[in-house]
């Protein structure tokens, strides 16, 4: 396998653990979260950190989805009381205050971020293929979250909070429970990107990545597992495609979320006409 392909394999593998963590708190839950970028960061940041002072591998990637999810159960208990789109406008927000403070820290490296972080202690081949390792077991993980009676429940959360409540769902358990999932398996994400880089920049968790994510979530079909594993897929793949499609990829993205909201609302997902597994 050539370094290109592992480095391929790589940046896929992550880019689909983050979509499929955010497939479980807005595709499963219905939380609209346009920070989930800052929880990437927080993974990368405490894995980077702990990294430099020595730490392991295993005990960074550990770490990093603990403090990943740990700030994500915060931000669900502050997001308790809001919906829709005062929820997606507090997420937002989370997103800027944590750029807003790595920038002004210089024990995070400020603007410069962090650097020089030592090797995961694998070659590039080995470590792409631990990292697709990962991305399946995030993709099994979600499978089996959806068939599961979590997965009903947060269908359910989704569909109807006031509703849900009536039967006896208690709304703010399973709401914390998507997020701190989520957050913790976007950590991870963040955590296994920093052995990849080597570096990590502030830039690198601003609100656009955000966006990013949630259109792989939103083209592939919010709460669709396969649909989002596909779109992903495609998404990663196309700036390699053609070097115009690299350098206008933001504007290209923004075309195909807006052609899937107004043609295909259900994503690739609906248009294959069944339900989503």
């Amino acid at each position: 396998m050539s370094a290109y392909i592992a480095s391929l394999i790589s940046v896929i593998g992550i880019n689909l653990i983050l979509a499929l963590s955010l497939n479980i708190i807005t595709g499963f839950c219905g939380q609209v979260s346009l920070g989930h970028a800052a929880f990437y960061g927080l993974g990368a940041y405490t894995a980077a950190y702990l990294a430099k002072l020595g730490a392991p591998l295993p005990l960074t990637l550990l770490a990093g989805m603990a403090m990943a999810g740990a700030i994500g159960i915060v931000v669900g208990l502050t997001s308790l009381r809001v919906r829709h789109d005062f929820l997606a406008v507090t997420t937002m927000g989370i997103g800027f205050v944590f750029l807003g403070f790595v920038r002004k820290q210089k024990w995070l490296g400020g603007e410069l971020g962090i650097s020089g972080i030592p090797g995961s202690g694998l070659d590039a081949v080995t470590y792409a293929l631990l990292i697709a390792g990962f991305a399946m077991a995030v993709l099994g993980f979600s499978l089996w979250i959806k068939q599961s009676w979590m997965g009903f429940t947060f269908d359910a959360v989704a569909d109807d909070e006031d509703a849900a409540r009536t039967v006896g769902v208690n709304v703010s358990t399973y709401k914390l429970t998507a997020f701190g999932i989520g957050t913790a398996l976007a950590g991870l994400a963040g955590g296994l990107y920093v052995y990849f880089a080597r570096i990590i920049l502030p830039d690198t968790f601003d609100f656009v990545q955000s966006i990013a994510i949630l259109t792989m979530v939103v083209i592939g079909g919010t709460g669709s597992v396969w649909g989002v594993f596909a779109a992903t897929i495609a998404l990663t793949l196309l700036p390699e495609v053609s070097r115009a499609a690299a350098d206008y990829r933001l504007l290209i993205f923004g075309a195909m979320l807006m052609l899937v909201m107004r043609f295909s609302p259900g994503g690739l997902a609906g248009l294959v006409k069944r339900k989503p597994a």
